[in-house]
């Protein structure tokens, strides 16, 4: 590890902006076991191994976080569905899926990084980043309607502060946001402090081994199609954020093992599969730290987070008001990123590149925005269809070749 990094474990203040990453996921990623039936402390355990997993195959350089995946979520509750509400046999199809990313990693570091750079120009990545960010913002929106009043004191405070504090005091404008907008909701007994008082102070989560299907592996491991697009696109954000191309350096083979490894691993204790995490990379984009050490320090306080019952049930009585104004502000600054990295790369607005660009937000923002207008693309011999960011960033490459390859 770099000498920057142990700098980092020495100095008090990065402790703090690691709980910021934290408090930024903990939402999302404790909605997908809830929703699936997995466990939530788990997932945390999970998702916290899993960040250290990535970050160990990127060679400690990329400043991401992983989480749990919204993608698997049909998919975990159709297998679960047809083994009576039994788990373990979506976690085996979860660990065959994290084994095809690995697979895949493979095959890309013996194709070359130069060739997938080739299909991905600021033409095809920026609207990708804008369909990232714009595609969470309904979400955000649905969590603040929880309550406006207090989601717009939230938002708000972390906006007063991103804009007009200095310093270190600056990088904390989304925990300060949280807490005052708890605060407030506490005073007002909107916090249900119920779940702190019964929890207790240590527990080890509740893990457990997988069962292998041949039915549940074909249902869930196709979904790899698609996220392994929306794994390009996480990561070129991420880069873009930074002001750094990881595709090439530590590169996407190295990226996509990191997240293969950590599905796998995650589906062998019982948690669900695993992806890198728009939230945390609207962090950085606001605190301009890019320091990936603090992810790790992240990472460590999600594992301990799952062993101690007290400090997630803490978390857990966040209002949903108050995760929603934050969240609106992470997720449009994912969006603005996508506008910026257009900007920035001076991409020529000629019919070209409108016919490329309008493709991606077409068919990327229609299931959220036109959902009956919406085109998707069925994978044959399974009940799975491409869609959304998927089907779009398919799309755009394809049509982006076909342009190169007539002006060439």
């Amino acid at each position: 590890m770099s000498k920057n990094s142990t700098a980092t474990l020495s100095n008090p203040k990065s402790y703090i902006l690691g709980l910021q990453h934290l408090v930024a996921m903990f939402g999302a990623t404790v909605l997908v076991p809830i929703l699936t039936g997995f466990n939530p402390s788990v997932a945390l355990f999970t998702a916290g191994i899993g960040t250290l997993i990535f970050h160990f195959c990127t060679n400690w350089k990329v400043p991401v976080f992983l989480g749990s995946s919204f993608a698997f979520i049909p998919l975990i509750i159709q297998v679960k569905e047809l083994n009576n509400g039994d788990l373990t046999y979506a976690q085996g199809g979860i660990v065959v899926a994290g084994l095809i990313y690995v697979l895949l990693s493979f095959l890309i570091r013996v194709i070359g990084v130069d060739k997938i750079k080739a299909f991905l120009p600021p033409r095809v990545v920026g609207p990708m980043i804008i369909v990232i960010g714009l595609n969470l913002v309904p979400t955000a929106y649905g969590m603040a309607s929880a309550n406006f009043m207090l989601a717009a004191i939230t938002l708000g405070t972390a906006l007063i502060i991103n804009f007009f504090a200095k310093g270190f005091f600056k990088q904390l404008s989304i925990l300060i946001g949280v807490v005052v907008g708890y605060t407030i909701a506490f005073f007002l007994g909107m916090v249900d402090t119920s779940g702190i008082t019964s929890a207790t102070l240590l527990s080890i989560p509740a893990f457990t081994a997988p069962k292998f299907s041949a039915e549940a592996i074909l249902i869930i491991s196709p979904i790899v199609l698609a996220v392994f697009m929306e794994h390009v696109g996480d990561i070129t954000t991420n880069g873009a954020v930074v002001g750094q191309n990881f595709i090439e350096d530590p590169g996407l083979n190295r990226t996509l093992l990191g997240d293969g490894l950590a599905t796998m691993v995650a589906g062998f204790l019982g948690g669900p599969a695993n992806t890198t995490y728009g939230e945390n990379t609207g962090v950085l984009a606001i605190t301009k730290n890019y320091n990936p050490a603090i992810l790790r320090i992240a990472a460590v306080f999600a594992i301990v987070l799952s062993l101690v019952g007290k400090l997630g049930a803490v978390l857990g009585s966040i209002p949903t008001a108050v995760m929603g104004g934050i969240s609106l502000m992470l997720f449009t600054m994912i969006a603005l990123i996508g506008v910026k990295n257009i900007r920035d790369n001076h991409v020529v607005f000629n019919v070209k590149n409108i016919i490329v660009m309008v493709s991606i937000l077409y068919i990327g923002l229609s299931p959220t925005y036109l959902p009956l207008l919406s085109p998707a693309l069925p994978i044959p011999g399974t009940s799975i269809s491409l869609y959304g960011l998927s089907l779009a960033a398919i799309v755009g490459v394809i049509i982006n070749a076909i342009f190169s390859a007539i002006n060439e």
